[in-house]
This record gives structure tokens, sequence and C-alpha cells, in this order.
């Protein structure tokens, strides 16, 4: 073939497939428009269709020609396509300081995750070995195996961006107690693939229809067709009513044993970026300032004297326990407040290395329990491969050395076991699984934004604590340097909350709850489980394109 006719070629098939890619992108946007700071939580499931649709849709009429079958490049294509354009406009704050390079390189890497989900959609309809009433299960089971894998891989994989953490304002919120993060995201999916069926299932009624008597197809395929589009409305129908159903047991504020007084502080920074812990003395100060602010106004009354005072994740960046100083401070903030100060602090190991901690401070005794961080931020708190990536980027030597922790998230203060996730902890199901089958009473969630201000990434935190403290019946504190700190019922709903760089406190009443729900006892497995089922129906078809491809 000439170049001429190759470019001819090229171009037909890219304006055939056109349609196809601003279904896939268009389905990705509304992904995205779902999330926090906005509460369209029902345009997900929509954009999840879209995404389907620009795969599964048939490539010729009548729509039930066997030549509809999808292409496998084809499906991987559209789900990459998708994938971008949820992720895209989803994680700009990567970049924010940092130049576009490691944003977009992270986009790309994240979206062939989703571009596996559009090849598993594609041979679970070139090969169709699932029953067309069960295929929409399968689908939404296969995009539970895609995220869990990029929660996993690479660099212990990176579950930002899950549907689950999307749905903090949805009617689906209290599946998260039954099965967690995993179960909520697969009802998303599900919702989303009922509706690309049913799409596709009344398109093909409409052009049998339309066909004339002796092109009609015969009684049985109607009877598969309506037994299809049963199970399409069953895929979108059983997610909601659930979701509905099991919301009114969902625990609030008044639950729990008995009533603890907490307090959020939110002290601010200097200034915002990279370079906010320049100052890292301005930073400890501010924190302690707004909280003797608060030691005044308890004093005065116009508080309650809060019974624990939870501080940001580096809130001292200097080293407590080896800086007199910056001991002192903290020692005389949590005399005046007369509470236990959860510090976030920065410490130096000796060797080097850093540990990013949550040190119990008690007033009168000093340091106490702690939390180090077990969970770490690749390319933020460490760096894999420094000296390949330096050749990419003069801010590689910027990323921290710190090592993890190896504890199970509980810090005990006031004789109340927290369960404390540390801000890039709070989006990985294990840590607060973990620290809340170790006796953690309610959520603590210390965090910096600083980073990545001002962005959207503080709201879409604040919708994964939400989502957490729905999933293990837990209320929930958020402390942010710089916003959004927030109480959290154990429902979901956000009580209190701050502005954004401003400082802050917030003081509320919560209930403290041994009870778990089924999605603590339950763990990982939901996740597993579903994976599993998507492979293996992935599996049976590819199984059954070879056999057709060994019978021929």
């Amino acid at each position: 073939m000439s170049a001429p006719a190759r470019l001819r070629h090229f171009t037909l098939a890219w304006t055939k497939a056109l349609p196809r890619q601003v279904l896939a992108v268009g389905g990705g946007l509304l992904i995205f428009a779902s999330y926090p700071p906005r509460t369209a939580w029902y345009l997900a499931p929509v954009g999840i269709a879209l995404a389907v649709l620009a795969v599964t849709w048939p490539r010729r009429t009548p729509l039930r020609d066997a030549g509809g079958r999808p292409s496998l490049w084809g499906g991987f294509g559209y789900g990459f396509l998708a994938g971008a354009g949820f992720l895209l406009p989803l994680l700009p704050w990567v970049g924010l300081y940092v130049g576009p390079v490691p944003w977009l390189a992270l986009v790309a890497a994240e979206s062939l995750f989703v571009g596996v989900f559009g090849l598993a959609v594609a041979v679970l309809h070139r090969w169709p070995a699932t029953p067309a009433w069960l295929r929409p299960f399968a689908v939404a089971a296969c995009w539970s195996g895609t995220e869990w894998l990029r929660s996993s891989v690479p660099f212990g994989g990176f579950p930002w961006g899950r549907l689950a953490f999307g749905q903090p304002d949805g009617i689906l919120l209290s599946l998260a107690s039954l099965g967690g993060a995993p179960l909520l995201s697969f009802a998303v999916a599900l919702v989303g693939a009922g509706v690309a069926a049913a799409v596709v299932i009344t398109a093909g009624i409409a052009a049998d229809r339309r066909a004339r008597p002796g092109e009609r197809p015969a009684r049985p395929v109607r009877r598969t067709r309506i037994v299809a589009a049963a199970g399409a409305l069953t895929a979108i129908a059983l997610p909601l009513v659930a979701g509905a159903a099991r919301a009114p047991f969902l625990p609030g504020m008044d639950s729990g044993e008995r009533q603890l007084t907490v307090a959020a502080v939110q002290g601010n920074v200097p200034r915002l970026g990279l370079g906010f812990n320049d100052q890292r003395r301005a930073v400890l100060d501010m924190h302690v300032r707004r909280t003797l602010q608060l030691a005044d106004d308890v004093d005065a009354g116009r508080e309650p004297r809060p019974d624990i005072v939870l501080w940001p994740e580096n809130s001292s960046d200097i080293d407590p326990l080896r800086n007199p100083d910056a001991a002192r401070e903290i020692s005389y903030a949590a005399d005046r407040i007369g509470a236990p100060i959860l510090v976030g602090a920065v410490l130096n190991n000796g060797d080097g290395t850093t540990t990013n901690s949550v040190i119990v401070w008690n007033p009168g005794t000093g340091p106490a329990d702690r939390h180090d961080k077990a969970i770490l931020q690749p390319f933020g708190e460490y760096m894999p491969f420094r000296d390949f990536f330096r050749h990419f980027s003069s801010y590689v030597d910027q990323a921290g050395h710190f090592v993890p922790g190896h504890g199970d998230g509980v810090v005990t203060a006031d004789n109340v076991p927290i369960a404390v996730a540390t801000c890039y902890e709070i989006a990985f199901d294990r840590a607060y699984t973990t620290a809340v089958r170790a006796g953690g009473q309610f959520l603590a969630a210390p965090t910096n934004n600083a980073t990545f201000s001002p962005s959207e990434m503080t709201y879409q935190q604040l919708a994964m604590t939400r989502v957490r403290a729905a999933e293990h019946g837990r209320a929930a504190v958020v402390a942010a340097t710089t916003g959004v700190s927030a109480i959290i019922a154990p429902d979901g709903t956000v009580t209190q909350r701050t502005g954004v760089d401003v400082p802050a406190a917030l003081v509320s009443a919560i209930p403290l709850r041994t009870e778990v729900t089924p999605a603590t006892v339950a763990g990982p497995w939901p996740e597993y489980v579903l994976s599993a089922l998507g492979a293996v129906a992935v599996a049976a078809s590819a199984g059954t394109g070879l056999r057709r491809r060994s019978a021929r």
C-alpha cells in the first residue's frame, strides 16, 4: 500500500472511530464532574456507561449483526481515553509547583489501568461466555479488578480516583459499611454497566421493529433480549435500592457508647508550595498560637474544653524529641489547653532518614504514644530510583528520605484508642481497617495540603475521609495545615468545616464506637472476590475465543 493510501486508510479509520473517542473522553469527564467539591455523584455511573458504550456499541447495522464485535485494541484505546478524560482534570495539583511532566506522566500511567478495563469489556462482549443478563455484573467486577490493580502497583499503587471516593453525597454511600470502598465502587460501576447494556438492548429492539418481517430475529432471540433487558434493569436498580434501604441505618453523631469532645487546630503556614516548610519554626508557632487562642476561648466559656486536640501533619517539622525549644512550645500549648495534643511531627532518625509521626503529647508529662506513617508517598516522601529520575527533573532531590513505620495505626490519648491515618494513608483501605480492628474508636486524619494548595486536592481528600467514616461507622476528625479541616459524623456527614488558607479551630462532641461494621470485619475480601469474579469472566470469554479460533 502506498503512503497516500495508508494515510487515507488511517484517516478513514480515525474518522469512523471519532464518535467512540468522544464517548470515551466524555465518559471520563463525567466521572471527574461527579467528584468533590461538586456534589453531582450521579454523573459517575453515567460516565461509566458512556465509557462502556464506547467499547461495546455495535460497529455495523443492523445492531444484531455479528460484525458488531468490539476490537480488543479498540477496547484498550477507548478505556485509556476514558481514563485520561477522568484523571487529567482530577490530578493537576500533582504538577502545581513542579510543572506538568509529573502530572502528565502519572495520568498516562494510571490511564493504562482504565485501558485494561476497556480491554476486559471488549473480551467479554467479543466472545460472550457470560449470559447477557449477567454481563453488566461481569463488567462491574472487571472495574473492581482494575481498581485493585492500580491500588497495588507500581510502588505500592495509587488509589486516588477510585469511584467510591466521589460518592460521599450519594445514596450509594451506605454500601461502604457493608463492603468498604471496593463494594461502593462496584455498585457505581454496576449501575453504569446496566445503563450501557439497557441502551444497546433498547436500540437493538428498536432496530428489530424497523426491520422488514423477513429480517426480524427468531422468537428465541427476542426472548433472550427480554431476559438481557431484565438483567440490565436489575443491575441498575439493585445497588440504588440497596443503598437507599441501608442509609437510615448508618450511625449519626448521637450514636456510640459515650461522647468525647475533640478539637482540630488548623494553624496555617507562612506560604504555600514546596517551600512551605522552609520556615518550620513559623509553622510550629502558628499552630501553638492558634491553640493558645482556643485555650483563651475555653477559659472565657466561649468553647467547651476539649478532651483531645488534633494538630495536622507537619505541624512540627522541627523534631520535638531532639529540639528542646520545640518541645517547650508544644508542652506549653498542651498545658494551657489542658488536654493531650496529637502532634504531626517529622522525626530525625540519626542515619539520614526521617519518620512522619503523630505523637501524643500529654500536658505535664510530654510525649507518649505515637504512630509512624506506614504508607509513604513515592516521589514525594521518598524517591524510588533517585539517580534514574534525576535525569528527568531537578525536583527529584527535593523528595524526602522518609522510612515507613510498622504499627497498627492506633494511638491512645486520654485512655481512648484512636485510629490514625496520615494524609496519603487515607486513600488505602488497609490503613483504617487495621487501626479500627485494633480498637480505634474514632478516626483521626492529620494532613498537610500546603504543598498542593490552592487546588481541589483538599476536597478530594476530605471526600475520602467521609467515605472512611461511613465504611467503619466512626466519627472522623480532619486537621489540615491549610484546610479543609472538618468534623465528620459516622454516617459521613460533615458537621463542621473550616475555610482554606486561614487559621481556625473546630471543637465538637463526637461519639466513641466499639461496634464494627461488616466492612471492617471483611477487610480486603470483598475486593478480592469481586476482582476474582471479573478475572474468571474474562478468562471464560477468552477461552471461548480461543476455542472458536482453533475450530476454524
